[in-house]
């Protein structure tokens, strides 16, 4: 049996050839399957983009780094220094 290349390589070979082709085409349709399902945040706002001081907080008390007293007083001085900021900017 002759491989891509035309040198006969007999079974070892050929088992070596399709193992790598399969392994080729897995790959591309895992990239191509991937590449489809990737969430788009195109069009959409998103609050944690807007608001990454919140979503650290958000982590912080989820992985109870934090409790939830100090969650809420650092959450009003977040809300306080962005509407202090928004009135600063009209």
């Amino acid at each position: 049996m002759h491989d891509v290349f035309g040198t006969s390589s007999g079974w070892g070979g050929w088992l070596i050839e399709a193992a790598l082709w399969a392994v080729f085409w897995g790959a591309l349709i895992t990239w191509i399957v991937l590449l489809v399902r990737r969430p788009s945040t195109v069009g959409r706002q998103n609050h944690t983009a807007q608001y990454p001081a919140e979503q650290i907080l958000a982590d912080r008390y989820a992985r109870g780094e934090i409790d939830a007293d100090e969650l809420r007083t650092r959450q009003a001085v977040l809300h306080e220094t962005t509407h202090h900021e928004e009135e600063t900017r009209r």
